[in-house]
């Protein structure tokens, strides 16, 4: 069954703002929908929604809930025990659209929405196979390789987050503290930093000042981040 080609228009999507009253509203809609592609469909059978069964295919079982949500996705994960072709049928467009459709994408699961007497295919079960972003990994392994020690816990939350970048940073601003006013080229011997003069130039957290020209001590503002960073607050 092939995904409707067409693009529901926001003013379509906008009236879909409500979850039908039952369940039950979704199942004629998709009946219909299924009949009309030569499918022989029933309900409620051993436990699933909707069963479509055409010829020697594998049967098509469509899950029914009035909202998007884990308890529909746990369903339909079971069901791909049963048939490869599941579909997930909602009555209300999902607000995070994009997110839904790739989770549904990655689980190999369709989706649907019913609107009234039409639906919508939005997604069809497919295998999924996710292309790794290189650029992205490559980023991640640096980012990994560089940083000192492990000074964030996992889950941290609402907090600075002391990344390789804020590492170097961290030590341009303690050399300078501790030495006065200093080049970049100074800076890159004495603590290994590669990145000092782009660090300097771009100074992201205001902990810099240029006093001459390329020559630079810490700020006001970077004394007091320094003590902050080395009382161990966030």
């Amino acid at each position: 069954m092939a995904a409707a080609d067409e693009v529901v228009s926001a003013s379509r999507r906008a009236r879909i703002v409500e979850t039908m009253p039952f369940e039950t509203d979704l199942y004629a809609p998709v009946k219909a929908l299924l009949e009309g592609q030569g499918y022989d469909v029933k309900g409620e059978v051993c436990g699933c929604d909707v069963v479509a069964v055409r010829g020697a295919e594998p049967p098509v079982i469509v899950e029914l809930k009035r909202a998007f949500g884990l308890g529909l996705v746990l369903q339909g994960i079971d069901r791909l025990s049963l048939s490869d072709s599941v579909y997930l049928a909602v009555g209300a467009w999902p607000k995070n659209e994009g997110d839904v459709k790739k989770l549904c994408r990655r689980l190999g699961l369709g989706l649907m929405v019913v609107d009234g007497a039409r639906v919508d295919v939005l997604l069809d079960p497919l295998p999924y196979a996710p292309r790794k972003n290189t650029r992205k990994v490559k980023r991640l392994l640096g980012e990994h390789a560089r940083r000192v020690g492990d000074p964030t816990r996992g889950g941290s939350t609402r907090v600075p987050i002391m990344t390789a970048y804020r590492q170097e940073a961290l030590r341009c601003a303690e050399l300078l503290a501790a030495n006065g006013p200093m080049k970049p080229a100074a800076l890159r011997a004495a603590g290994a930093m590669p990145n000092a003069g782009k660090i300097l130039l771009s100074d992201v957290y205001g902990w810099f000042e240029r006093v001459e020209r390329g020559v630079y001590a810490v700020s006001p503002k970077g004394r007091g981040d320094l003590e902050r960073f080395g009382r161990g607050e966030g």
